[in-house]
């Protein structure tokens, strides 16, 4: 059976919930589509998070992140609807999501959603993005 997008977001325990720990992931092949013209807008996704119980399993957040790509959206929509269901499934103790989108226009466009627990005061350790000879739409910034 052929794999196919879903919105299901699947979890597995954090192997190590006593540790303040960052897990990042780039998702360079991002897709939707613009809710003006119906064109193909594309973005590199940076998810950071700290696990409180919870951890993202990769296939599961692949197949999510495709379930966009025939939807209208506009990026900062995208951005905090993405960020709002996955912490609605993990709930971490601090999640950033970071989506840079392609130039369209003559314009780069980056949104950067954050989401914090009640009461976490921790914060992501600086982040090495640029320091990945094999990353591709690097992050500003890092």
């Amino acid at each position: 059976m052929p794999t196919r997008p879903q919105k299901k977001i699947e979890t597995f325990p954090n192997p190590a919930p006593s540790r303040d720990y960052a897990i990042r992931m780039r998702m360079p092949e991002f897709t939707c589509l613009c809710p003006k013209t119906g064109q193909p807008d594309f973005a590199t996704l940076y998810l950071e998070y700290i696990a409180d119980k919870l951890c993202v399993e990769l296939k599961s957040l692949k197949l999510y992140i495709w379930s966009f790509r025939d939807e209208g959206h506009f990026h900062e929509d995208v951005t905090n609807r993405i960020l709002d269901d996955l912490a609605g499934a993990l709930k971490p103790r601090l999640m950033r999501l970071t989506a840079v989108f392609n130039v369209r226009g003559g314009i780069y466009t980056h949104v950067v959603a954050e989401h914090r627990a009640k009461g976490f005061k921790g914060e992501l350790p600086p982040a090495a993005w640029h320091s990945d000879p094999t990353a591709q739409g690097q992050l500003p910034g890092a």
